[in-house]
């Protein structure tokens, strides 16, 4: 049997991929990729269903692996859904220098983009420099305005976060 690779995108130097769901029977691959973290953005339902979050769980540890379950539905997105998966992998990528994040949902092109998206904003990138590198190394990405603006207001009622990364 061939195994098969999950397409991710690295952003530039930044540590953080941006890809689809891994294939069943991948996910021990990812380390090969050179992928340390992962954060699944896919709602409970299909994480149930399908095994995704448990499988990732299990191989790289319940502490390596976030769960940001947002439904995509091109509306704002609650931070309490994705807000500490964020910060977890502000937080990875501050304190780990070897650290690589994986962030994915179902297509990874809407909810993991906006993810990363947030994650670079994070240390003082400003918005049109975080766009820009989403947008640029991640093929077929999409910044939904309204997932931008959920970011952007969070960050607006939380400055505090900009500063603890």
């Amino acid at each position: 049997m061939v195994a098969r690779t999950v397409a991710a995108w690295w952003i530039g130097q930044e540590r953080v991929a941006i890809g689809s769901v891994p294939p069943a029977g991948s996910v021990a691959g990812l380390a090969g990729q050179g992928v340390t973290h992962v954060v699944n953005c896919r709602t409970h339902g299909p994480v149930w269903l399908r095994g995704d979050l448990a499988a990732e769980r299990a191989v790289f540890g319940v502490a390596r692996v976030a769960h940001a379950p947002m439904r995509d539905l091109g509306l704002g997105q609650r931070p309490r859904l994705w807000a500490a998966a964020a910060c977890f992998t502000a937080r990875v990528l501050g304190d780990q220098p070897q650290a690589r994040v994986l962030i994915h949902c179902s297509a990874g092109c809407r909810r993991s983009a906006m993810l990363a998206y947030a994650v670079l904003r994070l240390p003082g990138r400003t918005a049109g420099e975080a766009a820009s590198l989403v947008l640029r190394y991640r093929a077929g990405a999409q910044l939904v305005p309204a997932y931008v603006h959920s970011v952007e207001r969070w960050l607006a009622r939380e400055p505090a976060a900009l500063r603890r990364h």
